[in-house]
Order: C-alpha cells, then sequence, then structure tokens
C-alpha cells in the first residue's frame, strides 16, 4: 500500500462533508502523507458495483456516512463487536485486503465531552436523557453503556425505536423510556440531555424538540445539530444558566478515531475546533 495513505469519504449528500478538511489537517499535524477524497454515491447508482471498484483500488480505509452505514455491512469481512451491537458503521480499515467495520460515532461524542469538561466521565452514576432514537442515539447509548455509565433514560416521539435501543444496554445500565413530554416534565433531574435529532437544524433554527424551562443549572446541554452551531434548545439552555456542548466537536473526534484505526496515530485536535467553528459559521 506504500507510504502515502488513502481515504475515501461515502455517503449522499456529502458535497458539504467537512471531513476533508478534517483529515487533511490530521495529515498535516501528524507529519504522514495521504490523500482523503469525497466518493459520492447517488441513491440511484448501483452500490454494489461502487464498492467493487473501491476493492480494486486498494483505498487504506473508508468513512461512510447516511445513508450507507446499514448497506455496507454485507460488504464487510469483519465488523467490530461495538459496530455490529449498534448496526452501523462509519469507518472501515483495509488490512491485506481484509475490510473490517467500525463505529466511531458514539466513542468519538464521548471523546468530545471529555475533552470539553475535564471532570466528565468520573461519576458513571449521572443522570443522562437522549433525546431521540434514530441512528446517532443507538451509537451514543451504546459508547455510554459500554463506559459503565448506569442511569441511561431516552425519550422519542415513538415508544417502539426507543425501546429497541434500550435493549443494548448493559446489566449495569437502568433506562426508562419516556415521552417527550415526560421529559420536559421531569427535566430538572438530569444532569447531561443530549439532543439527536435533526429538530433545530438550518432552515427550521426556531424549533426545539423540548422545553427546558425547568432545567437544572449544573447540567450540561449538548446537541448533535451543529447548522446553527447554537440551537434553539442550546440557547435556552445557556439562558437557564447550564453548560452548553455543540454538535461540530462530535465531527472531530469521531473523525479523530477513525484516523487512530486506519494509520495507529493519536492526533490532537488542539485548536481544531475554533477552526471549525469558523469554516461553519462562514459558509
Amino acid at each position: 500500500m506504500g507510504d502515502k495513505y488513502r481515504f475515501e469519504l461515502i455517503g449522499f449528500p456529502i458535497k458539504h462533508s467537512n471531513s476533508p478538511w478534517i483529515h487533511e489537517s490530521f495529515f498535516n499535524r501528524s507529519k504522514l502523507q495521504g490523500t482523503y477524497i469525497k466518493n459520492e454515491i447517488p441513491l440511484e447508482d448501483d452500490f454494489a458495483e461502487k464498492i467493487m471498484q473501491m476493492k480494486a483500488r486498494d483505498i487504506d480505509g473508508f468513512n461512510i456516512t447516511v445513508p450507507y452505514k446499514q448497506t455496507i455491512i454485507p460488504y464487510l469481512d469483519e465488523v467490530d463487536a461495538v459496530a455490529a451491537k449498534i448496526g452501523a458503521v462509519n469507518t472501515v480499515l483495509n488490512r491485506n485486503g481484509i475490510w473490517k467495520g467500525y463505529n466511531t460515532d458514539g466513542s468519538g461524542y464521548l471523546r468530545s465531552l471529555e475533552s470539553k469538561f475535564s471532570t466528565f466521565g468520573e461519576d458513571k452514576s449521572i443522570r443522562i436523557l437522549i433525546l431521540g432514537a434514530g441512528g446517532a442515539a443507538r451509537g451514543i447509548f451504546c459508547a455510554f453503556t459500554e463506559e459503565g455509565f448506569t442511569h441511561i433514560d431516552i425519550a422519542n416521539r415513538t415508544m417502539a425505536r426507543a425501546e429497541e435501543i434500550a435493549k443494548l444496554a448493559t446489566d449495569k445500565t437502568t433506562t426508562k423510556i419516556l415521552t417527550l413530554e415526560e421529559a420536559e416534565q421531569s427535566i430538572n433531574q438530569y444532569d447531561l440531555i443530549i439532543q439527536t435529532t435533526s429538530v433545530g437544524m438550518k432552515p427550521a433554527t426556531d424549533q426545539s424538540i423540548i422545553s427546558l424551562e425547568h432545567l437544572n443549572t449544573s447540567c450540561i446541554v449538548s446537541d448533535i445539530v451543529y447548522q446553527p452551531l447554537k440551537t434553539n434548545l442550546l440557547t435556552q439552555a445557556e439562558a437557564a444558566g447550564a453548560q452548553i456542548h455543540y454538535g461540530h466537536t462530535m465531527l472531530l473526534y469521531q473523525a479523530q478515531l477513525a484516523f487512530e484505526i486506519w494509520t495507529g496515530e493519536l492526533v490532537s485536535t488542539e485548536n481544531m475546533d475554533k477552526e471549525l467553528q469558523l469554516i461553519l459559521e462562514g459558509r
């Protein structure tokens, strides 16, 4: 495979993806040589054929974003235990022609929290509320249960999807399934609230999944939406005196983990959150 790494990103649409900028920054910081290119696969394309072409190119690894995080799995030779549990893959490593799938979304998200709040993770008994029950919620829930957090509740519009995620808990974790109304009423019980849906994303920036009127001021409120950077939910949280956590940092740390899987190098992300913030706000 030579000295120069070759990585790609597949998904649709990915024209506006910041992943190439992130990985180019990692190459510069690590002194490694390589390329990271976007390989957009429109929905009408033959996915299997595109994957065969990638296998023929013998690239070192690739990222997968929506809508192909599940679609890719049958084309892999191995799947990491955590990715198998989540049922989605966002990172593939090619080692001597063997393709192995990983999922760095949840663990990257956890890293982003630990980097912002230095003591985060010391107390595993904090009360956590996840809003939403899609793919991101699933990855984050798994990462937190793997790390031994014991109280993780899920609030969603439809109970069934939240119940599916709750089944992934370890025996250490207790999980209650709530309606969004119930979550709103008991909001003051939580130490960390994680919003994982697309509610509040541009252009519907005035929307919020719940009201944070009765928020506990020692709470951390995190939103994985990063367009806009400060969502309606985060604005409410800040006004209530809570600490806030921006969604764009999750991008950095899941990419850092992917780069580590591919190259064995743990690259510093110092100041990259601010640089990425400027890129996002200038768009």
